[in-house]
């Protein structure tokens, strides 16, 4: 039984990572931009509007799906309580897998949003020439 709480608490920790860490970005956007931590990528780091409306959207994303995760390993990790030790290392690795191909898709819908809001220097787009 103590295997499985380990890798239950395992499994949990990206949902919980992506929910407060998205409520910590969405909320509180790093007032500067930097190289240290944050949504760093070209097209965030542009300017510091690009920068607040990165983190913004993907705060709000993360704290989204980082609740739905959340249920859904609750539900894959709760028929196996009392099984082999193999069977949930198995649904263990699975579950953090797709947690981590989730958290990084959550990039291409970032950098969509912000190529529309934005063009290639970070201006933003005035309403009519999306």
């Amino acid at each position: 039984m103590w295997f499985w709480w380990f890798m239950f608490i395992s499994d949990l920790l990206i949902p919980l990572v992506m929910i407060v860490g998205g409520m910590l970005m969405w909320k509180h956007t790093p007032k500067k931009i930097n190289g240290i931590y944050g949504y760093r990528t070209s097209r965030s780091m542009k300017n510091l509007d690009t920068w607040t409306f990165a983190h913004r959207y993907i705060g709000r994303l993360w704290w989204v799906i980082g609740w739905i995760i959340l249920a859904h390993t609750v539900l894959a990790n709760l028929p196996f309580v009392g099984k082999s030790d193999d069977a949930i290392s198995v649904v263990s690795t699975v579950v953090l897998i797709v947690q981590m191909l989730i958290l990084v898709a959550t990039v291409i819908p970032t950098e969509r949003a912000l190529k529309r809001a934005f063009d290639e220097n970070g201006v933003r787009r005035s309403e009519g020439t999306k």
